[in-house]
This record gives C-alpha cells, sequence and structure tokens, in this order.
C-alpha cells in the first residue's frame, strides 16, 4: 500500500463542539445558611465528522469496491470507529453504512421512515472574482467558462455562480444549465491595471484599493462557504477564477525606489523620489524618510495575505468545500500586459498572485491550476475527483474542546491503493455567552 495525502487541509465537514452546562442541586446545607449551593455539571456533545476520500490504483484509476474494514481513520493518533460510509460513482451516491438514526422523542412512538435513495448529482459553486480579472481577457474568461459548462457540468448536477464585482452575477443552486448559459455573457473582468495600483493612494498598510478589493472578494467567499455549510455528505466543490492577489505589488514603482534613468518609471512621483535624495548637512545623500518609513510599514503585507488566506481555507474546511482555483491569463508572460512595467516587478507580481490561488487550493484539498493554457485537462482531473469518491464519518473519540485543531489520518490496507484525504480539521470556536447564559 502507498499512501498520498493530497489534501493540504483540514478534514471534510464542520464540526461543532457545543458544551452545555446544566445545574444540580445537592443535598441542602444547614437551613441557617438559607442558601442552595449548586454543582455545575458540564455535558459534552460532538458531531459526527465526516471526510471525503479519494482512493486510486496504480494505474491511476478509482477503486470502487472498497469495504468498511479496509478504511482505518486516526485522529491524533487514535483509532476510530467509522460509523458511516458512502461511495459515490459518477456522482451518483450508494450509502454503504449509514449513520445511526437518532433516538426518538420520549413519548411519541412513529412508525420507521422509509430509506431514501439518493442519487443525486455533484454540487459545483462557481467563484468569479471578476474585480482581480483583467478587462482585456474578458473573452479569454468567457471561453473558460463555456468550457466548464460543456466539460465539467453535467446533466443532474446542481450549480451556483457568484461574482465579487460589477458584473453583478448571483444564480441561486439550480440544476437549469441555461442560467450559466446566461451568466457567462455578462462576466468582464475590472481587475486595477499596474499604473492604477502605483498611481493610486497608499494607506500606511500598502496600496488602498488593492486590500479593499481583497476583502470584498475574500467576503464574498466566506458567504458562500456558510451557505454551503449546510448541505452535508457531498464533495462540494467551489471553483475559484481569479488572477489571484498580492499586497504589496510594484513596490519600488510606487515608493519611487527604481533607478532614475528607469524607462519604466511611470509616474511623476517615483521620478522625483528618485531624485529628491535628502542632502544631509555633512553633504551626504540618503533616502528620503517618509520612503524609507512606509516602505518598513509594508513589511509585514505578505504575512497578512498569507493571515487572511488561512481564515478563507479554514472556513472552507470547516464547510467541507474543497477550492479549485483556476487563473484564466494561462502561461504568463510579457506580452499578457499592454502597458510599460519593469519585468522584474511585474514577474514578482504574477509569482506573488499564482501563490495566493495555490495556497488556496492546496490548503482545501483542491489542485490549482496556473501558469498552463490546457484547461480542458485540468477540467477532466477536476470532473474525476468530484465524480468518484469515498466519504468517511466517525465521531471522535477526543470530546476535549481545548483542542479545536485536529490531525486526522486515512489509511487503506489494499495493495497499491494510493489515498488523498485532508490532513486536519478545525473546531469552530465556542459560541461567545449570551445574557441568559451568563445568569
Amino acid at each position: 500500500m502507498s499512501l498520498k495525502t493530497n489534501g493540504f487541509g483540514s478534514t471534510a465537514l464542520l464540526v461543532t463542539l457545543a458544551v452545555g452546562l446544566s445545574a444540580q442541586t445537592p443535598a441542602q446545607p444547614p437551613a441557617s445558611t438559607g442558601v442552595t449551593q449548586q454543582t455545575p455539571t458540564f455535558r459534552v456533545q460532538v458531531d459526527l465528522v465526516t471526510n471525503d476520500i479519494v482512493v486510486r490504483d496504480d494505474k491511476g484509476n478509482f477503486i470502487p469496491d472498497l469495504k468498511q474494514d479496509e478504511f482505518e481513520v486516526y485522529e491524533d493518533g487514535i483509532k476510530q470507529d467509522i460509523t458511516q460510509m458512502t461511495v459515490v460513482t459518477g456522482g451518483r451516491v450508494t450509502n454503504v453504512l449509514a449513520p445511526p438514526p437518532p433516538p426518538p422523542p420520549e413519548g411519541i412512538i412513529l412508525p420507521p421512515s422509509r430509506p431514501k435513495s439518493d442519487v443525486s448529482g455533484r454540487i459545483f459553486l462557481f467563484f468569479v472574482d471578476d474585480l482581480h480579472l483583467q478587462f482585456h481577457n474578458t473573452g479569454r474568461v468567457r471561453q473558460l467558462f463555456q468550457k466548464i459548462a460543456k466539460e465539467l457540468v453535467h446533466d443532474g448536477d446542481m450549480f451556483g455562480i457568484v461574482s465579487s464585482g460589477p458584473s453583478s452575477i448571483a444564480v441561486d443552486m439550480t440544476y437549469d444549465k441555461a442560467r450559466l448559459d446566461e451568466a457567462i455573457k455578462k462576466i468582464a473582468g475590472n481587475e486595477l491595471k499596474p499604473t492604477d495600483i502605483i498611481n493610486g493612494a497608499s494607506g500606511a498598510e500598502g496600496p488602498s484599493e488593492v486590500r479593499y478589493r481583497a476583502h470584498v472578494a475574500f467576503s464574498t467567499v466566506n458567504d458562500l462557504l456558510n451557505n454551503l455549510e449546510s448541505v452535508h455528505n457531498r464533495r462540494k466543490a467551489l471553483v475559484y477564477v481569479s488572477d489571484g492577489y498580492d499586497f504589496n505589488p510594484f513596490q519600488d514603482a510606487r515608493l519611487g525606489l527604481m533607478e532614475p534613468n528607469s524607462p519604466f518609471a511611470q509616474n511623476e512621483f517615483a521620478r522625483s523620489q528618485n531624485q529628491a535624495q535628502q542632502q544631509n548637512s555633512d553633504g551626504t545623500t540618503g533616502t528620503d524618510p517618509f520612503t524609507q518609513q512606509q516602505k518598513q510599514s509594508e513589511t509585514f503585507a505578505d504575512a497578512d495575505l498569507a493571515r487572511e488566506l488561512g481564515e478563507l481555507t479554514r472556513q472552507a474546511n470547516r464547510a467541507n468545500v474543497t477550492m479549485y482555483t483556476i487563473d484564466p491569463r494561462g502561461l504568463v508572460g510579457m506580452g499578457d500586459i499592454d502597458e510599460q512595467v519593469d519585468p522584474r516587478q511585474w514577474s514578482e507580481f504574477v509569482r506573488k498572485s499564482q501563490d495566493s490561488l495555490r495556497v488556496i487550493a492546496e490548503e482545501t484539498g483542491g489542485i490549482a491550476v496556473v501558469n498552463q493554457n490546457d484547461f480542458s485537462k485540468a477540467l477532466k482531473r477536476i470532473d474525476a475527483e468530484t465524480s468518484d469518491y469515498y466519504v468517511l464519518g466517525y465521531y471522535s473519540k477526543n470530546p476535549d474542546r481545548t483542542r479545536r485543531r485536529r490531525q486526522v489520518e486515512v489509511k487503506v490496507v489494499r495493495k497499491g491503493a494510493t489515498v488523498w484525504f485532508r490532513k486536519e480539521y478545525v473546531l469552530k470556536p465556542p459560541p461567545k455567552p449570551t445574557e441568559s447564559t451568563k445568569k
């Protein structure tokens, strides 16, 4: 058996650890005190933890006939008891091992419900980050979505599509592919041009508009993930189409740190800053203190972006959503920009933006389609990963709510099997106490 973890992220479904406090009254103290002492009793409840698993043989083909006893699931090194097992082949669901039914309400006797034959299709959500898509690539983005409509979305699949900006796309979950065709016609890129970033206003942390647009995109995706959180026992895929993010783009040009004779000094601010080096009283020259201060304040821009991407991927892992990121620019070179930009700064901007897409995909168990033009090959892989998989469920044997990050490992005992799974999940923080719970 070979084992491979290609999830780079948390487990597949939301896990809620709810702790309630109930009062239990012991024997009464002496009557002279007139006080009733209460001893708190803690009640801990752990919901079902599920993980979607992809298992392939040495030829890369999905293995659809694995039995429950061929899987082993470990959480923090402790073997768990599998209580639910579902296999999905070709997008059709078969409940091999259904979860135990909930206990019946006290005092009510109901006839057993008939199990449903669930043959639902897949669930896709498409995010068009038009705030981070170049306008001159609008035609290319529409062609990509036409490929998606033809090669990825099949009859019976449920999908929705939402944009972050002026394309104003908001299609609720539907089976009607005509709605996707209508949305494709509305897609239009609205990304900032390099000169817009260089000449734009900067705050204490860098270009204000750059961060604002990224926050709008992340907030939109978080809302989508919250909505998908209520859907269970499916491999929910969010196809994330964007050029990516960089919180500190074109810094030298913005702060006037380029060479004074550079042909790529796009604005007067850059030129003047390079020419206006302050001369000290002793005749030596130095860099403008304001420029140095601004550069220092932007030092943590990359760390800020990593933190926000981490929050986004953790929310996706709680909601059991796998994100597949696609950069519609394909292979990116200097010919893909219609402005005079320093090649080194442009290359750095492209690298950082593509790395952000890689983080989003890898930390949620998906793939990043960046710096490549063969979108059909990538869509076929996404199609395969969302069509054939297992869903394993268990009740965690570790009810310690203080241990929020749980490491997960899945093994398959069949020889030659390669396993893709999510390696961890993070518990939701406990709810804030309300006025009623404080009393």
